[in-house]
């Protein structure tokens, strides 16, 4: 134990308590099944709008949120959630806690099965999680992983991926150890990053390991199809753990990038579930459309980024900051979005527990006091009317993204005569010029969180994580950061997280927009949906009710 641990009775206090949520979690179970006496629809499918094409489907490459949506039916980690966000056993059917906190054993279901009949072992885990920090398998994700022993010096091609803190004492027990405590790492083992995986398909496929036909995963669903630009289905896993208490036999999810486009579908009988809305169709569907239409809170941020790597944004931190004080968060979500969305002064959204987030400080202002420091900024950056920055704003195609960059183009054009062009591209191509920043700018961007801790937002800007596409490097920053990860005192380690969300945000690599809220159309029929923070929704947990 280190001198760490040993520091204080509230160090104590705080890991014994953790420990015992620990334990009260793994007794815990989510009940998918519908309540007794319900009737049920005679066909049990769901049909999905599922937003942009998924990207792929191997949990330790995909980053994007259609991809995930598809895959928490294809795979189950240790843990699972429930429908309202709780964290509840999946493989894993309990596990405790060392003392000192840092060393957790999972315990894994005996008739837990991959979808060929297999069963699921702790070495799939262990094949997973090392598969996940790999170098040579890409992932952009496998920062997240940070807190297991040694992921960071495996991540960095420092050690093999057999150093990683994770073993299987037998064929059911799995031990996993960290760094140091860390009190959110129940929440992250359901995340896609630590799915398992079968290895002996994907010694036979390859790449291509992920593709109907070739995928074996242990989920309540398997992959039955995937046509690309058309759907992704999934049917039941007859050999899933708790299969006896599924009702929804299959799943159609369809990219619709177009939310127009998704709601006449939905309207026409076609979907029983929109990924999202029309912003400008608002007021009409909550007179016409009020008893299905669902507003939710999401812990997510929509923001701008800039490209920190190539000029005009490298090294000009004053032209980063006027042109975000330029934007008129109030208008946007006032008059563009319309759906209830938070304007956002900072990068971690509210709602995230025990956690003060950080706050611009030019988010109180009166919008003229704001606009005279974005015009001085502007012109000591070097730049004005005679000599305009001419800049382009990338985004991904889809009809809210958009008018959302017109308004945004015609703030700066108005406020301060930047000329900012317009580009939309396909989803996998923005992503991938994201990652290179060789041509991007300024670019729409959004995060969702993958857990309940402001973790999850922080760690998006340090130096080296794969997702970091504005290329914001700051030593300082990366410093707080790894200072808060071996921060065993709940109070100070969330003190060390704000004030690098200060630090940040007084850099300007982004310019925050608003904080998310989901916003769909759910069928009545649809029974067992239920709203959370996270807009995690397994399609296990539904039914279909009879019209």
């Amino acid at each position: 134990m280190s001198s760490e641990l040993r520091a204080s009775g509230a160090t104590r206090a705080f890991i014994a308590a953790l420990a015992a949520s620990v334990l009260y979690c793994a007794s815990a179970a989510a009940v998918a099944a519908p309540p007794a006496g319900t009737e049920l629809a005679v066909e049990q499918v769901l049909r999905r709008g599922n937003g942009a094409e998924a990207q792929t489907l191997d949990p330790h490459k995909a980053e994007g949120v259609p991809s995930s949506h598809v895959m928490r039916d294809l795979f189950e980690g240790l843990t699972s959630e429930a429908p309202n966000g709780d964290i509840v056993p999946g493989v894993a059917e309990s596990w405790v806690l060392s003392e000192d906190g840092t060393v957790y054993t999972f315990r894994l279901r005996r008739d837990a099965k991959w979808s060929n009949g297999d069963p699921v072992t702790a070495h799939d885990f262990v094949f997973g999680l090392r598969r996940s920090v790999a170098p040579d398998t890409g992932s952009k994700y496998s920062q997240i992983l940070a807190p297991i022993l040694n992921a960071e010096a495996v991540i960095s091609g420092a050690k093999p991926p057999e150093a990683l803190g994770v073993r299987a004492l037998d064929d059911h027990t799995l031990e996993i150890t960290l760094n140091a405590p860390t009190p959110y790492l129940l929440g992250l083992l359901n995340h896609s990053s630590t799915y398992p995986l079968h290895a002996a398909s994907v010694r036979e496929h390859g790449e291509r390991f992920s593709r109907p036909g070739n995928l074996v995963s242990n989920g309540a669903y398997k992959l039955k199809d995937w046509v690309v630009q058309s759907n992704i289905e999934v049917e039941r896993n007859p050999h899933y753990w708790n299969n006896a208490n599924t009702t929804i036999d299959r799943v159609i999810f369809y990219p619709i990038e177009d939310q127009s486009t998704e709601l006449k579908r939905y309207r026409a009988g076609e979907l029983d579930w929109t990924d999202e809305l029309p912003n400008n169709q608002f007021g009409w569907i909550r007179e016409n459309l009020g008893d299905a239409l669902v507003i939710s809170p999401w812990i997510g941020t929509y923001y701008y980024g800039f490209n920190l790597t190539r000029p005009p944004f490298k090294d000009n931190p004053k032209l980063r900051r006027a042109l975000s004080m330029a934007i008129d968060r109030e208008i946007l979500t006032g008059k563009v979005t319309q759906f209830g969305e938070i304007p956002a002064y900072g990068w971690v959204p509210p709602g995230i527990s025990h956690y003060e987030s950080c706050t611009l400080d030019y988010g109180g202002w009166p919008r003229e006091k704001r606009l005279a420091e974005a015009r001085r900024l502007y012109q000591e950056a070097g730049y004005s009317k005679a000599n305009p920055l001419v800049t382009e704003i990338r985004y991904n195609t889809q009809e809210n993204h958009k008018k959302i960059a017109i308004a945004v183009a015609a703030m700066w054009k108005q406020n301060l005569g930047v000329r900012a062009s317009l580009l939309n591209e396909e989803w996998k191509v923005f992503l991938e010029n994201r990652k290179q920043k060789q041509v991007t700018q300024v670019f729409r961007a959004g995060w969702i969180g993958d857990y309940n801790d402001p973790y999850t937002f922080a760690e998006l800007m340090l130096s080296n994580h794969g997702l970091n596409d504005p290329g914001y490097r700051n030593p300082e920053y990366d410093a707080l950061l790894e200072q808060a990860a071996r921060t065993v005192d709940k109070a100070q380690r969330m003190k060390l997280l704000h004030e690098a969300e200060c630090m940040m945000l007084d850099d300007h690599p982004t310019a925050p927009i608003y904080f998310y809220v989901t916003k769909r159309m759910i069928r009545p029929t649809l029974g067992g949906y239920e709203s959370n923070i996270m807009d995690h929704h397994y399609s296990k947990n539904f039914y279909m009710l009879a019209r």
